[in-house]
């Protein structure tokens, strides 16, 4: 019966989306995007967020989709203030009255997830409380329901396999398992914050632990004006050509650095300090979804982005290889020549009129054809370049990305090879060896006394495994040499 019901709501969609060609004339005749983003809009909140996140794989949708759903925003209605009450005490075991000397009714920000309300400890420290929305999970569950059993069907047309609707929905799902979980974004609003404490760039707000919960989470109030109002900022004596250099900086601190990167940097997440002393710093908002980078994933970007810069499309192609990420019979002249196809008529254009986001996008999409399976997590930060190359074009036309970047990821790749980084490599693994080397010799004796020479080979074995696994050059070497400490202490018994 359900999947029936499923069908139905399916078959309403369908419908719903038909009706765009059949109503006014300017809808009739609206490209397919716009209709889209019109059906999704007009379907509900669950929807209009899946919308949102089905823009950021640009991947796998044509560009006109990609761009069209990108424009999505919750303007959600806010659910009753007594709800929210109602939740925030439940959820916390508190009294409103209690723990607070005034709650605004009305919500400041409202979205398909949840609300935030503004108020003021009995200290005087003022706070933003973020709510979920009653029955939010109740209502992602169906909706979830029903987009596996649409992308099941879409599975099955001549399409369906190369958009991958099922990779889509499962990880529409996982973000929102993110988002419905507000502990976690208050973790990671945390971190960002010890990132860049004391930092001239970023402000991020601090979180007050006891008064959060898996569904009400209790911060430090920011105050700012929205990215997007430039004039407002210039009345207010903020550099703005200064502001977009910082906002390159900040992402590419936050990626080569930390490894750890806001991920959803559109407009309404991101203000700008206007006063005080974080006057002209940016004001981070918003922290469910994040971005993680592993070494080798910013390994593999800062030595692609390196390698556009100076044209070197060999570099690029063996960059892929070095990661795992292309088949091992894949021939790297072709790779070579297919990035040089893609690259050469960017490289036409003035550098400031070239970007970042766009190139990596049509790096991935021909990358597809070599059978590159592009990382997720990749995507995400193809995404979120796109939002800040956006942003910073929008604050001065003239900003030269590539410019701004090519000494940070020069001076990010100096600190990686060395005697520097080998040292600082050294030192941060020599507790771990420490505790390891003392048991070489009881190893090498228990072999020896018990002429199991096979089973000292095995530990050989799995220690150099141990090591290759912490993809660590320090813990190799260290692993070479005690294997040489093993052997000579054989020889001389």
């Amino acid at each position: 019966m359900s999947k029936l019901l499923r069908l139905a709501r399916i078959f309403a969609i369908g419908l719903r989306f038909g009706l765009y060609d059949l109503g006014a004339d300017s809808r009739r005749h609206a490209p397919r995007a716009v209709r889209l983003r019109q059906a999704l809009e007009a379907l509900g909140p669950i929807f209009v967020k899946f919308g949102q996140i089905l823009s950021t794989r640009r991947d796998l949708l044509p560009l006109d989709v990609a761009d069209e759903l990108a424009k999505l925003q919750d303007r959600v209605p806010p659910f009753p203030p007594e709800l929210a009450a109602a939740e925030i005490e439940r959820s916390l075991g508190i009294r409103i009255e209690d723990v607070f000397t005034s709650f605004q009714r009305e919500a400041q920000a409202s979205a398909s997830i949840a609300q935030v309300h503004f108020a003021t400890l009995k200290d005087g420290r003022e706070v933003a409380i973020k709510v979920l929305r009653p029955g939010v999970e109740k209502a992602i569950a169906r909706d979830l329901a029903l987009l596996e059993t649409l992308a099941g069907l879409i599975d099955r047309t001549r399409d369906g396999k190369r958009l991958r609707p099922r990779e889509v929905v499962a990880e529409f799902a996982r973000h929102l398992d993110e988002e419905l979980d507000l502990m976690r974004e208050a973790a990671n609003a945390s971190q960002l914050r010890r990132n860049f404490a004391g930092s001239p760039l970023l402000a991020v707000p601090e979180m007050h632990w006891d008064l959060c919960s898996q569904r009400v989470i209790v911060m430090e109030r920011m105050r700012g004006v929205p990215i997007s109002q430039i004039r407002v900022l210039r009345e207010n004596g903020i550099d703005i050509p200064a502001l977009a250099r910082a906002g390159v900086e900040i992402f590419f601190t936050q990626v080569f650095r930390d490894g750890f990167f806001h991920a959803d940097m559109h407009p309404g997440n991101i203000f700008v300090s206007v006063e005080g002393e974080t006057k002209g710093r940016y004001v981070a908002l918003d922290f469910g979804i994040v971005g993680t980078l592993s070494d080798v994933d910013k390994s593999y970007l800062a030595h692609n982005f390196l390698a556009f810069l100076n044209r070197d499309y060999r570099r690029v192609a063996l960059a892929h290889l070095e990661a795992g990420w292309v088949p091992p019979g894949t021939r790297v002249d072709e790779f070579e020549a297919a990035i040089r196809a893609v690259c050469e008529p960017i490289f036409a254009r003035p550098l400031r009129d070239i970007y970042f986001g766009k190139l990596l996008l049509r790096l991935f999409q021909t990358s597809r054809r070599f059978n590159v399976q592009i990382q997720p997590q990749l995507v995400l930060l193809q995404k979120t370049l796109l939002n800040i190359e956006g942003l910073g074009r929008d604050l001065d036309p003239e900003l030269d990305l590539w410019r701004t970047a090519k000494p940070y990821l020069e001076r990010w790749m100096s600190e990686q090879v060395g005697w520097r980084a080998l040292l600082r490599t050294l030192r941060n693994e020599a507790p771990y060896w420490a505790t390891r080397l003392p048991e070489l010799p009881r190893l090498v004796h228990r072999a020896l006394a018990d002429d199991r020479l096979g089973e000292l080979r095995e530990s050989l074995d799995r220690l150099a495994d141990e090591s290759a696994r912490r993809n660590d050059l320090t813990a190799f070497i260290s692993a070479l040499l005690a294997v040489a400490v093993i052997v000579a202490l054989v020889s001389l018994l």
